[in-house]
């Protein structure tokens, strides 16, 4: 079931997407060469309860930690361990909480110290099939023009869509209906209606877009070991366009 959300209820959805998005801008400083990965976890669940709000990734499906964070060729999913981050990596960091029953969900990646020419433009470009995708969420367009400007740009770039994963619904429930995918064909899927809430979230590859999962249940990495890339807003879709709900509190 897709839900259309009152205003009041997107209201809601706005402030715990508020906080994800004031913990990855707290998290940035941290992300730096000889910090361990679970302190970064640590810090983010300080954050989020300090703000009245729970993790909502921590026990989801039996998920052990506060964030994903998914290092240089680790996709999405990674759990926060004793890691040390070095000077060159890129790490996306996903984050989810819940206050007052509603969710929050948000992802950035982020450069650790200086990187490789070619892993900032899989970054720039990660980031700009999000703005693209994002620019499509419109009141009568449909699910497949979202995913079709993220495959393009991607694809013109020279990198790769991961099609098993893809973008959700939000609200209530941290993942609702309807999927957004990061490809597809233009005017095809789901149609747009104002009031829906939904999180849209580009995982884009470096090299080929095949996929594995690891020993850990949780972590995917991609298959040629090629470095990937995560960005994703929870926006809301208005009469008036859409609506990023996942900024931080400064705007």
């Amino acid at each position: 079931m897709v839900h259309i959300r009152t205003e009041d209820e997107i209201n809601k959805i706005s402030k715990s997407c508020q906080i994800v998005a004031d913990t990855l801008i707290m998290l940035e400083q941290y992300v730096k060469d000889g910090v361990k990965v679970s302190k970064l976890d640590s810090l983010a669940e300080d954050f989020i309860r300090s703000c009245g709000a729970r993790p909502a990734f921590k026990g989801y499906m039996g998920f052990p930690s506060t964030l994903c964070v998914s290092i240089d060729s680790a996709v999405v999913h990674g759990i926060p361990r004793d890691e040390i981050l070095r000077e060159g990596q890129i790490v996306g960091i996903d984050c989810g909480a819940e206050l007052d029953g509603f969710f929050g969900d948000h992802a950035k990646s982020f450069p650790v110290g200086e990187i490789s020419d070619s892993k900032m433009k899989l970054l720039k470009v990660t980031k700009e099939s999000l703005e693209k995708a994002i620019d499509k969420a419109r009141v009568g367009n449909y699910v497949g023009d979202i995913g079709y400007e993220v495959q393009k740009h991607a694809e013109v770039n020279g990198f790769s869509v991961v099609r098993e994963l893809v973008g959700h619904g939000i609200g209530s429930q941290l993942h609702e209906e309807p999927q957004i995918p990061n490809f597809g064909s233009q005017k095809q899927g789901y149609k747009l209606r104002s009031g829906m809430c939904i999180a849209i979230e580009p995982m884009i590859n470096a090299g080929g877009k095949g996929i594995f999962t690891a020993d850990d249940g949780w972590t995917i990495y991609t298959i040629d070991g090629k470095p990937s890339a995560h960005f994703e807003h929870t926006i809301a879709i208005t009469d008036n366009g859409p609506r990023i709900l996942s900024k931080g509190s400064n705007g």
